[in-house]
């Protein structure tokens, strides 16, 4: 008896210590997916027509540990997991901490690899009929592709005059990791407001809410707005400075002089050779056999350098050269004053915003399922370690026990690789550091104003690897410029405000497709000679 009992509870061990890691919950875990066990039955992949992306139950690459891998470029994918809780998660209470693993095993040049936290199915969807249109409370993770390199943050927040759902984008995002490594993001939310963007554990972005700074456009409306019935009064003079009324032109000033001459004290280089000419007919060159007169016309030899002329100072006629006019002055213009008339420039005035409102809190819809829903051009994407908790520590432990043991494993090997291709690829691998510091620099606070630029130079230099030391320039300009305004003083930069991109179209789900032109075929060009 007293053997059976052992063995009976030896079984059970072994079921319990086996039994598949699929999700772990606690207090704090709302969800937990390792994708340990394939994910039929747990995940739902949208029945649409358009979403023909294959998913798969792949390991990454070097590990035994699976992920959800994208596994075709060129196509739409959607799948979706509701939360296995008895009541959807409110965001507006307490911390909540999203995170999760992606790994861009072949590299990332078109993609997006971002969640969408689904709010309940009562708001209008299926997991079946899962696309674009299923309304999200958060939608946060990485995506690059042309111009767009960011780690999206977007709340759709519900505006409590209006009744509609708006989304608002964190400003000046942390930008995707250049390389093929798993990556953790992590977005905790705070009950003060306080949100916060973590790549591999390091904090990029700290915000709040309700900051304008922070969220385009902001979840409060401005208090005043300008008056749109107000006009500019007719005799409003924007002029700061105008020409001179009193001015008058000098006598002695000639418009009509040229800005160059000849210089006359110029003399003609001894051994200068007037009678030959610069150019000569080959003489090795002869008329090829398949030349036709009547339809290529008559066959002239190919013109090459005189020899002669190698050793002269010069061939053919002697001109002097051009020089700068003393006595140019160009065309006279009266020279500015201060305009005695000058108002500033003009604007509207400001009234109260009808569509203004006060929140101490944003008020944002609860979730019921996490999803997955891009059209990306890359293939090769694996996301792993899904995670929603209520506590930061919690989402440190699994950093830590997930994804850190494998990104030292990943930057070994490719430490080991880029040593072992030697100098054939130096300059590969110096191009790959050199990216992963500027986009670094681009993520810089104070240089906020010039990310776009940075940010388009370096997209520039990934396509075009033979001008990263061109970029490298082009940065440190804008460095110096940056630095002599701040210690000379100057003009402040003006930075372009942009209306807020919708998820659809900051998703590489929107990727760029290049059209074909036919080619027509051009008529036969009458040709007088031919290059032999």
């Amino acid at each position: 008896m007293r053997e059976r009992i052992i063995t009976f509870v030896s079984l059970l061990l072994v079921a319990l210590l086996s039994f598949p890691s699929v999700s772990y919950c606690d207090d704090q875990t709302i969800l937990y997916e390792s994708f340990d066990e394939p994910f039929d039955g747990r995940w739902v992949v949208s029945e649409k027509a358009e979403y023909q992306g294959v998913w798969k139950h792949e390991k990454s690459e070097g590990h035994d540990d699976y992920g959800l891998l994208v596994s075709e470029k060129a196509k739409k994918y959607g799948i979706v997991k509701e939360l296995d809780v008895d009541e959807p998660l409110n965001l507006n209470e307490g911390t909540v901490v999203l995170q999760y693993e992606a790994r861009f095993q072949e590299g990332l040049e078109c993609g997006g690899a971002y969640l969408k936290y689904l709010r309940p199915q009562e708001a209008g969807w299926v997991p079946q009929g899962f696309d674009n249109d299923s309304p999200y409370s958060i939608m946060f993770g990485p995506d690059k592709c042309g111009a767009t390199n960011k780690v999206h943050f977007i709340l759709k927040h519900k505006n409590p005059k209006s009744g509609e759902f708006v989304e608002h984008h964190l400003k000046f995002p942390p930008s995707v990791p250049f390389d093929k490594l798993s990556h953790v993001y992590t977005a905790v939310l705070k009950s003060d407001n306080e949100v916060r963007i973590l790549v591999d554990g390091e904090e990029k972005k700290k915000g709040n809410l309700l900051s304008a700074e922070d969220f385009e456009p902001p979840l409060i409306p401005s208090k005043t707005i300008p008056d749109p019935e107000d006009k500019k009064p007719e005799d409003w003079d924007e002029r700061a400075k105008i020409p001179d009324p009193n001015a008058v032109k000098p006598d002695d000033w000639d418009e009509d002089a040229p800005m160059e001459i000849e210089d006359e004290e110029a003399e003609k280089p001894e051994g200068w050779l007037d009678d030959e000419p610069v150019e000569v007919e080959d003489p090795e060159a002869s008329k090829p056999e398949d030349w036709d007169d009547e339809e290529d016309g008559e066959w002239e030899a190919p013109k090459v350098s005189n020899t002669k002329c190698e050793a002269a100072p010069g061939c053919g006629e002697w001109k002097r050269p051009m020089k700068r006019n003393p006595a140019y002055k160009g065309k006279w213009s009266s020279p500015l004053i201060d305009n005695p008339a000058y108002k500033g420039i003009w604007k509207p005035r400001d009234i109260p915003n009808p569509d203004y409102f006060e929140l101490e809190r944003p008020n944002l819809e609860p979730i019921a399922a996490i999803g997955i829903e891009i059209w990306t051009m890359q293939d090769g994407i694996l996301f792993d370690n899904i995670l929603i908790s209520k506590d930061e520590k919690v989402a440190e432990t699994y950093r830590q026990s997930t994804w850190k043991p494998k990104f030292d494993v990943e930057k070994e090997k490719q430490k080991a690789e880029d040593e072992a291709a030697g100098e054939a690829d130096g300059l590969k691998s110096y191009q790959k550091k050199v990216f992963d510091l500027l986009y670094k620099v681009a993520d810089i606070s104070f240089l906020s104003a010039y990310k776009s630029k940075i940010m388009e130079l370096i997209e520039k230099a990934e396509t075009q690897p033979n001008l990263t030391i061109g970029v490298l320039i082009s940065i440190v300009i804008v460095f110096l410029s940056l630095f002599f305004k701040l210690i000379f003083g100057g003009a402040k930069a003006k930075v372009e405000k942009k209306k807020p991109e919708t998820a659809a179209e900051t998703s590489t789900s929107e990727a760029k497709t290049e059209e074909k032109a036919e080619a027509v075929a051009a008529p036969r060009k009458r040709q007088t000679r031919r290059e032999s």
